[in-house]
């Protein structure tokens, strides 16, 4: 039986069992992924972008009904920080909201002109952003949720690098809507704080990449089990676009060459920084190349083992955290 205390906001509206979210992860976030995600009572994000194609991505979404048998799931959709020629996330949101799909992670940028497609399809929309202010705008235009990764996290933790703690304490004093807590979370004991501290839940991305189901190899998996939370790198802040990464050769030469020429341009680092190259990494599992997106929760990343397993493991640590907060029942009632 499920403690109370996992009966959340969230929790109710996605109707899964404990109040973790994996967040989307490029190339990586498939349908094999969110349905161990769904099998292990958690939800999971596919990210649209790993499908350029219209007709691939309704393909992954029907292979994930299909996968997690009614139980829940969603679909990330990543939008560039500014609008570019050609882009096609209106139409990516109508094909997500033609399939039926209900519910959203968005995150890059301002979502607002795109809320009318999604409440049409009656899509709940869990809106990504990298400190609490922008929080705050994103509850203000009408997002059902928030989820706030603070500078721990793997990916883009924004330019602000507030502390995931600090993100806490501030979402808790100024947000009305339910919000996740992610940056830096691999623990049952972090989630305990974070519903403490008003979080309706917790997002995890690092901790879960060495799931046995994730689509990616197992050298790569191993050298995330093997890495501690001391390697990761930051770089691409010359370009507004921070991002953490593991650590490794392509990592290391970004970060020269920003600090040689800060003013050195996206075109000039595209090169090294396109995610086809961490997409061969993947594939490979040759971690010396790309930009392969990792937290400090690597330093939790200790064994490859099925989804259910990592997250059974989260819930034990979990109750073993509630169990130093709760008093010890009296010897009567534990006799009785």
């Amino acid at each position: 039986m499920t403690d109370p205390v996992f009966d959340t906001a969230l929790t109710r509206v996605y109707g899964m069992r404990l109040p973790i979210v994996a967040g989307g992860l490029m190339w990586l976030s498939d349908a094999d992924y969110v349905a161990a995600c769904a099998r292990a009572g958690i939800i999971g994000f596919i990210t649209a972008a790993s499908f350029k194609e219209p007709g691939a991505l309704q393909a992954e979404i029907a292979r994930a009904r299909g996968a997690c048998c009614e139980r829940p799931f969603g679909v990330n959709v990543s939008m560039l920080p500014k609008l570019v020629e050609g882009e096609t996330i209106a139409e990516t949101f109508r094909i997500i909201a033609g399939e039926g799909v209900r519910f959203v992670e968005t995150s890059g940028r301002n979502p607002e002109a795109f809320l009318p497609i999604l409440r049409d399809g009656g899509i709940h929309i869990l809106h990504k952003v990298p400190s609490v202010r922008f929080a705050r705008k994103a509850q203000a235009i009408g997002v059902d949720a928030v989820s706030i990764v603070g500078a721990e996290c793997g990916g883009h933790p924004g330019l602000d690098m507030v502390g995931t703690i600090v993100n806490q304490a501030l979402a808790e004093r100024d947000l009305t809507i339910p919000f996740l807590i992610g940056g830096g979370i691999g623990t049952g004991s972090q989630m305990i704080g974070a519903l403490a501290c008003g979080a309706s839940g917790v997002v995890m991305g690092t901790r879960l990449l060495i799931a046995e189901e994730l689509n990616a190899h197992r050298a790569y998996k191993d050298a995330l089990v093997a890495a501690t939370e001391r390697d990761t790198q930051l770089s691409m802040t010359s370009v507004r676009n921070t991002i953490r990464t593991l650590a490794n050769e392509t990592s290391a030469q970004v970060a020269r060459m920003e600090r040689e020429n800060p003013e050195i341009g996206i075109e000039a680092l595209m090169p090294h920084v396109s995610g086809a190259i961490g997409r061969r990494a993947y594939a490979t599992g040759d971690v010396s190349r790309g930009m392969l997106s990792a937290g400090q929760v690597l330093g939790l990343t200790d064994a490859v083992a099925p989804m259910a397993q990592i997250v059974a493991r989260i819930e034990a640590e979990a109750m073993t955290a509630l169990g130093r907060l709760r008093p010890p029942l009296p010897k009567k009632a534990m006799t009785a």
